[in-house]
């Protein structure tokens, strides 16, 4: 059986294709040239299965989905309460590129507006360390966290620097209220080279479901920062990640998140998974139009909005069984989007001359995406010409409907 998930993705970018509003960034000349009807999306789960559709294998420039990565490498580098005294944590209200510092400390609002992130590039390593040092600590973090080599744009480098008065009058400011005490100009080449790694949004989302995985690398196992940074790090993307939209995104989506003017745009989910879109166009705060609509969707569809989030339960497959004729899943806890993702998982892999029996005794309940994703599995292994039935004495799952007026068997025990 084939996991729907990819498809569902497919269906939600094919839901958001046509919508070629906005524009892309063109105020780095090399941006301007990107192709703009680009759109790919990934989601990783915290065991690091990777799902995909469009375009997720193009490559575009990090920018400004560097920041939260990067605050967290100067978290693990200085400890919190060094970066506290250098940069704050509150939402700024303002466009990503504006100087927006506390009055009294002068000290940038949050690590995710320009000043901010210039400040916070300047943290990493330690206080004496050289510009070459701390680009290389990034690019080995960002590396460690996508779990491949990943390199500068030089191209786009190279353009954006060509005009990057703005972040040089931000610099000049830092140094002048103290701040950041390097010579501007070197403080933003690298700022910018940070910028400039060449990503995916496969290598996006394993990125994101180690901040959602507490700090654990979802594929390698490593323990890449602590909870308390991974926690720090999503607090301030819910907080400041879509600058002066912050409040509107929070409400309507409820996912940490970060937008960069390459068209990328990421998300998450603690203790679920990592999610990345990429598509070009942007909206007049700089986030990609059709990747906003896409975590709306994602939201509304699964159930992701974090403040809707269910109670936690034990792991939602407590063993498999078989016999002759059937694979058993015995379930338990309450099955949401990732019990209900490895559920679909086990069933991609039993045997194909195997009907499948869900045991559903200890389930206390499924939430709606749970429901519908489940269903839809046994939808499949009905299509393959293989039985399904249900064992469910509480009727947690009632009107087992799998979507094309056929029903799952409705067993009274386990084994007869």
């Amino acid at each position: 059986m084939k996991s729907p998930v990819e498809d569902y993705l497919a269906e939600v970018l094919a839901s958001v294709r046509e919508d070629r509003s906005g524009a892309v960034a063109d105020y780095i000349p090399e941006l301007a040239t990107a192709p703009a009807d680009r759109l790919g999306i990934a989601l990783c789960t915290p065991d690091g299965r990777v799902y995909a559709a469009g375009d997720a294998d193009t490559t575009f420039t990090i920018q400004s989905i560097s920041k939260p990565f990067a605050y967290a490498a100067a978290l693990i580098d200085r400890g919190p309460e060094v970066v506290r005294r250098s940069v704050g944590v509150e939402p700024s209200g303002e466009a990503f590129n504006e100087l927006s510092l506390e009055k009294e400390s002068r000290r940038p609002k949050n690590p995710m507006i320009n000043a901010g992130a210039i400040t916070t590039h300047q943290l990493l390593v330690s206080a004496d360390a050289g510009g070459d040092e701390r680009v290389h600590r990034v690019q080995a973090f960002f590396s460690q966290l996508a779990n491949r080599e990943l390199v500068i744009d030089e191209d786009v480098c190279a353009s954006e620097l060509s005009s990057a008065d703005r972040n040089l009058a931000l610099a000049h400011m830092l140094r002048n209220y103290g701040i950041i005490d390097v010579e501007p100009h070197r403080a933003v080449v690298g700022y910018i080279r940070q910028c400039s790694v060449s990503v995916s949004v496969r290598d996006l989302a394993v990125m994101c479901a180690t901040l959602a995985n507490a700090g654990r690398h979802p594929q390698t196992g490593e323990t890449v920062m602590d909870a308390a940074v991974a926690r720090q790090t999503m607090a301030v993307m819910a907080a400041a990640g879509m600058y002066d939209s912050a409040g509107e995104w929070f409400t309507t989506v409820g996912i940490p998140a970060k937008s960069g003017v390459a068209g990328g745009l990421i998300g998450a989910l603690p203790g679920q998974c990592g999610i990345a879109v990429f598509s070009p166009r942007l909206d007049p705060h700089g986030n990609s139009v059709r990747g906003t609509r896409v975590f709306a969707r994602l939201s509304d569809d699964m159930g992701m909005h974090l403040m809707g989030v269910e109670p936690s339960g034990a792991s939602v497959l407590r063993d498999v069984d078989a016999t002759d004729a059937e694979t058993i899943l015995i379930l338990r806890g309450p099955v949401q989007f990732s019990g209900a993702e490895v559920i679909l998982r086990v069933m991609e892999t039993t045997p194909a001359d195997r009907g499948v029996l869900l045991d559903l005794s200890r389930v206390d309940r499924f939430t709606d995406v749970g429901r519908r994703m489940v269903l839809e599995g046994l939808r499949r292994v009905r299509l393959e010409g293989r039985s399904t039935a249900i064992h469910d004495p509480d009727n947690t799952l009632p009107d087992p409907d799998l979507g094309d007026g056929s029903f799952a068997e409705i067993r009274r025990s386990v084994h007869p």
